[in-house]
């Protein structure tokens, strides 16, 4: 495929392409674009043309999508996400913010720590927007390696060999447990081989706290008993309180759902329970960047007395 022959298409055509995608219509797809069934049509034919590849099967009831309309999907909804942020960008110029600083950080950070420290910096640098996602730690440091933002928080762990780190805070995982389980009856730090013989609530793949909790089970040569995976800690806190298995948690992020939801936590006997988050730059940012410098000083002082420098 010539990459120039996919040049003069406007965003008109792609939004058609992806409206067809999501209403399997072609002419609810020309309603939604503001073009005629027949100009659309003539539009979409053509664009397939200059892919080389059709997109859509057509029959009687519509239109599904062919392997090469999946990978559209995915590529133009990215590029008309990017478009959105180019407008927004532009619009917050307008209105005196500066600079956007993406920021991806994991779910122990967000849910830990990062709420009021976001709220001070917004505060102290109205200038500066940071434009956050949640990831997984091994999802925040992909997007670092990859240039897909330029700040992200994580547990230590994975290789950062070729990042620029440094440390963040420290948290500690906790035993998550219904109050009448046989386990919460003591409140002595609990050696995590122990509980292997549970059933578990876990977060989705490439948690900080799955990987060590699937390296225990590897370790004790016992199989783990991972019953359910949810993404967020109140969702797997919901679950344990419905008697479905036991988690392990950040001690930070359980303390407002263990009374409202009748669980308790407990510590681990393991030293790993005690970790350490770190922050770093993405592959590409400039280490003499002064915004991204200023945010680096104020996320890594505690006090959120701090005046972030610009």
């Amino acid at each position: 495929m010539n990459l120039s022959h996919l040049i003069r298409f406007d965003l008109v055509t792609i939004r058609l392409a992806l409206a067809c995608a999501q209403s399997g219509s072609l002419s609810q797809a020309a309603r939604e674009v503001h073009l005629a069934v027949a100009a659309a049509s003539r539009r979409l034919r053509e664009f397939e043309e200059a892919l080389g590849s059709p997109l859509f099967e057509r029959h009687a009831r519509g239109l599904t999508l062919t392997p090469a309309g999946r990978v559209f999907v995915r590529h133009g909804l990215a590029l008309m996400q990017s478009m959105a942020q180019l407008g927004d960008e532009i619009s917050d110029l307008q209105q005196g913010v500066a600079r956007h600083i993406r920021l991806c950080a994991n779910t122990a950070a967000l849910n830990q720590f990062l709420p009021p420290l976001l709220a001070a910096y917004a505060e102290q640098v109205p200038q500066v927007r940071l434009d956050l996602e949640e990831q997984v730690s091994e999802g925040v440091v992909a997007a670092l390696r990859e240039g897909r933002c330029d700040v992200g928080i994580f547990v230590e762990g994975p290789d950062i060999g070729d990042l620029r780190c440094q440390a963040f805070r420290q948290d500690e995982l906790v035993l998550v447990l219904p109050r009448k389980h046989p386990l919460a009856r003591s409140r002595k730090p609990l050696p995590i081989a122990e509980a292997l013989d549970q059933d578990w609530i876990g977060l989705n793949a490439g948690a900080a706290s799955m990987q060590q909790l699937q390296q225990s089970a590897l370790t004790a040569g016992k199989p783990l008993k991972l019953r359910m995976q949810v993404r967020s800690f109140d969702a797997v806190c919901h679950l344990v309180a419905s008697g479905l298995g036991i988690a392990l948690l950040p001690k930070a992020a359980t303390v407002p759902l263990l009374q409202a939801m009748q669980l308790v936590s407990r510590p681990l006997a393991e030293p790993w329970a005690r970790r350490r988050l770190m922050v770093a730059t993405g592959i590409g940012v400039r280490a003499d960047d002064p915004a991204i410098q200023g945010l680096l000083a104020f996320l890594c002082v505690p006090s959120q007395n701090t005046k972030a420098k610009v």
